[in-house]
């Protein structure tokens, strides 16, 4: 059984995204990642929207699905852009973690290609967290002017 918890929507809603409607952009200033579902539903309407997205610090775990939803050339990334990337896993409801291999495939192939082979030249999606910026995030992703 997945869970939801309070603080994770508060993160999610408040501390997570500022928002700048006049530049028509979304900011991603901090996220430790959570839950899919509500980035799914959230990123899926940020693509509907037309505004670009700002990666602008950590981008952990879940956040990083806005690679596989929000247009690639609606994205940038600033000099504190972090992206954080490993295997899918679940929790149970004794707040035990189990791996999720079919879905981190899943994940996987829905990342962008030099996403893709970033992640594969570390040796793929592990319980270990592969960290993608500096010069590598620059190579594939545009600094935000």
């Amino acid at each position: 059984m997945r869970r939801v918890t309070f603080y994770s929507a508060l993160l999610l809603a408040s501390a997570l995204f500022a928002s700048a409607p006049a530049k028509a952009e979304i900011r991603i200033i901090q996220s430790p990642g959570g839950q899919v579902g509500p980035f799914l539903d959230l990123f899926e309407k940020v693509r509907a929207s037309g505004e670009r997205v700002v990666i602008d610090g950590p981008c952990l775990s879940a956040c990083t699905l806005v690679l596989s939803i929000v247009p690639g050339e609606r994205i940038c990334v600033t000099r504190r852009a972090v992206l954080g990337f490993h295997a899918a896993r679940s929790v149970d409801r004794h707040g035990r973690f189990y791996a999720e291999p079919e879905a981190s495939e899943a994940v996987l192939e829905a990342y962008p290609g030099p996403v893709r082979d970033w992640i594969a030249r570390r040796g793929g999606l592990t319980s270990r967290l592969l960290l993608l910026r500096g010069r590598d995030l620059a190579a594939i992703y545009p600094r935000c002017r």
